[in-house]
């Protein structure tokens, strides 16, 4: 879920085709969940192949993937690794969710079925098999994979702090705190349903007057998915009171509130996201896709139309022109 800290964000809208040329670090869970919640069936059940196994996120993969390979769009899948034990809690709670939702679909798919759609994408979840089958399709595609050693949004903010990519792609704001110096939202999203948008750490610390520091310290006020934050207190309160005190511990030393319930671990929160586990030798390798691979792992093993992987393929393999030339080499 991230940090909710979009009412003092303005993000501004980009296209496709002003991203052409760019390279992004994908935070790879956030993008498998959103395929994994929207791509389903009208009554809610995810796409599955004969055998029963989910594709919605494989689906999800080769036609949004191939659509911005064919903008000019370059994309590197970073992966999160092992949670940080103060995640635990919001791990567990988000696990009983889906399973209180899994169960509320079942019951509404068959007599409400626009309720069911709802629940449905709120029980969807990740297990190692969908990792693998995305890692194993994106190479075939020759769209590089990054492991990360804990928080993929870490990872993916320090690839373009490090000038590896230009932006972090995600639906949540983490990667702000992690220090992205820019992000883009929507990235992923059908054309008719989200326009892309662009937030800097800049722009936004310039706008306020506050540093990296303080905006993590205003997450941490209102909650992350390391600590629950102070109830009461949203995003501007917490602005006002950082920008007055610059710090959670001159904040508590001049008693400007009362209980620190929901803060009690700021440091070690803080620190996650000022000093994260990154991976700091990671490789990026770019491979030229392999059409036959593709086709023999979506088609015959995962039972896709050959027709619409083609049609997806030909995104990347036009026929030969100037811009497709330059297209297929942007990857060599």
């Amino acid at each position: 879920m991230g940090v909710n800290i979009g009412a003092i964000l303005e993000p501004k809208e980009t296209s496709l085709e002003a991203l052409s040329g760019k390279i992004i670090a994908v935070d790879a869970y956030n993008t498998l969940y959103q395929f994994l919640s929207i791509i389903r069936q009208p009554d809610g059940t995810p796409l599955k192949d004969s055998s029963g196994r989910t594709t919605s996120h494989l689906s999800g993969l080769i036609y949004r993937t191939t659509n911005l390979i064919g903008c000019g769009i370059k994309q590197i899948f970073v992966f999160d690794g092992k949670p940080s034990e103060l995640k635990a809690k919001v791990i567990k709670g988000r696990s009983e969710r889906r399973k209180e939702a899994k169960r509320k679909w079942e019951e509404a798919k068959v007599l409400l079925p626009e309720v069911a759609f709802k629940y449905a994408q709120a029980s969807a979840r990740i297990d190692m098999t969908i990792v693998e089958d995305a890692k194993r399709l994106l190479t075939y595609l020759g769209v590089p994979c990054v492991q990360a050693p804990s928080e993929g949004e870490a990872q993916a903010a320090y690839m373009v702090r490090r000038g590896d990519a230009e932006l972090v792609s995600s639906q949540d704001y983490d990667s702000l705190l992690f220090g992205a110096p820019a992000m883009i939202r929507n990235l992923s999203a059908a054309r008719r349903k989200a326009t892309p948008e662009v937030i800097e750490l800049k722009e936004l610390e310039e706008k306020y007057g506050i540093t990296r520091e303080e905006l993590v310290d205003i997450a941490i006020l209102i909650g992350t998915d390391f600590n629950p934050g102070i109830k009461g207190i949203g995003v501007k309160s917490a602005l006002k009171l950082i920008k007055r005190h610059h710090s959670i511990e001159k904040l508590i030393a001049e008693a400007e509130i009362e209980k620190i319930e929901g803060i009690e671990n700021y440091e070690l929160v803080r620190d996650i996201f000022l000093q994260p586990d990154v991976n700091e030798s990671y490789e990026i390798n770019w491979g030229t896709p392999d059409e036959e691979k593709v086709k023999e792992f979506l088609c015959e093993e995962h039972n896709f139309s050959e027709e619409r992987v083609s049609k997806a393929l030909e995104k990347i393999f036009m026929p030969k022109t100037n811009v497709s030339q330059r297209r297929i080499e942007q990857w060599l």
